[in-house]
């Protein structure tokens, strides 16, 4: 495969910090990312790819889980293996969503300025490589849309001026989708804006072991050094955009899209937009998968994460991911013949 515009780091503060300066495979880059990642989220490479998948195809991550099962953490550990270049961290920052948080609490806001008598403008912590936003729905809904619309245009406007976010910016959210009290769920509309939903999921046995042993969160995450920079994460999103797309593996989405929106157990089906961020996300899988073309099986791996939050079904009894699995895979079956 093509080696990816990949940007050597400057000197880093300190000997630890140091990241591999050589130019490489986007295989072995995703593989460094994730090899990290899984030193304090144990047990969960296929899920921590995943979220890999969701930033290089320049989407935004919900992660909706139980509580204590690393929905913050996931965030907090892929910020320390981020460098900016030059000895600079990665800017990484944290919204703790609650009722009473505003708008400008997050885009941030001009404030007056009495000795120079103007208006300076104080940029909220949307402006930041990497924003956690901690339990989305816990917060109002003119405040979910004020993130959601920086999501979608990468830009933020306060006042007169519109102001450009960082060139790689990655939001994850989280919510608990066991609490309904003080909360304000999100409504289709905008669960369409994230690329992919996660839920991380119990570990194993084992992994929980190793858990309880070495309390990763605690004790490993504080010790994570720069594996990549900015410059490798960009240059993987252009890689990315190059992975080739069959038209089978077009018409295959295709079909797959129109065939949920006239399931009747659905009161609405994937747009347009879903199968976009579908065909994103199988280049984006490919290339962790070390391949220059996407296949069929890349949309088998992804058609739950990210198209089963954009349905609504008419009953809490039917399974959207159940439906969503079986018109994938009929539809790369049909293609494929």
């Amino acid at each position: 495969m093509n080696e990816s515009p990949v940007s050597a780091s400057g000197p880093p503060d300190d000997g630890e910090s140091a990241v591999p300066a050589a130019p490489c495979e986007p295989s072995v880059i995703v593989s460094r990312l994730v090899d990290g990642m899984e030193k304090v989220i144990r047990g969960k490479r296929d899920a921590l790819e995943k979220f890999a998948a969701c930033f290089i195809a320049r989407g935004h991550l919900l992660v909706e889980d139980l509580p204590g099962l690393g929905k913050t953490t996931i965030a907090k550990t892929f910020a320390s293996l981020v460098s900016a270049g030059e000895g600079r961290s990665a800017s990484f920052r944290r919204i703790q969503c609650t009722p009473d948080l505003l708008p400008y609490d997050i885009t941030g806001v001009d404030v007056f300025n009495p000795d120079l008598r103007n208006f300076e403008f104080r940029p909220g912590p949307v402006f930041a490589n990497l924003v956690l936003a901690d339990e989305l729905n816990r917060t109002t809904p003119k405040v979910q849309s004020a993130l959601l619309e920086a999501m979608a245009e990468s830009q933020v406007t306060v006042g007169r001026y519109t102001r450009r976010l960082p060139d790689f910016f990655f939001v994850v959210a989280t919510q608990n989708p066991i609490d309904a009290e003080g909360t304000y769920p999100l409504p289709a509309a905008q669960l369409d804006r994230f690329l992919m939903r996660l839920s991380i999921g119990y570990p194993d046995a084992e992994a929980e072991l190793s858990i309880v042993i070495d309390d990763p969160s605690r004790l490993v995450l504080g010790t994570l050094r720069p594996v990549c920079t900015i410059a490798d994460l960009t240059g993987l999103q252009t890689a990315a955009a190059a992975v080739e797309v069959d038209v089978r593996i077009s018409l295959a989405v295709v079909d797959t899209v129109r065939a949920l929106r006239s399931r009747p157990e659905l009161a609405l089906g994937p747009s347009p937009r879903a199968a976009l961020a579908l065909v994103h996300a199988a280049r984006a899988w490919a290339l962790i998968k070390g391949r220059e073309r996407v296949i069929g099986q890349d949309l088998a791996d992804l058609c739950i994460p990210v198209l089963a939050h954009r349905l609504k079904p008419r009953d809490s009894r039917v399974d959207a991911a159940r439906l969503v699995r079986e018109e994938t895979v009929a539809a790369v079956e049909k293609r494929r013949s």
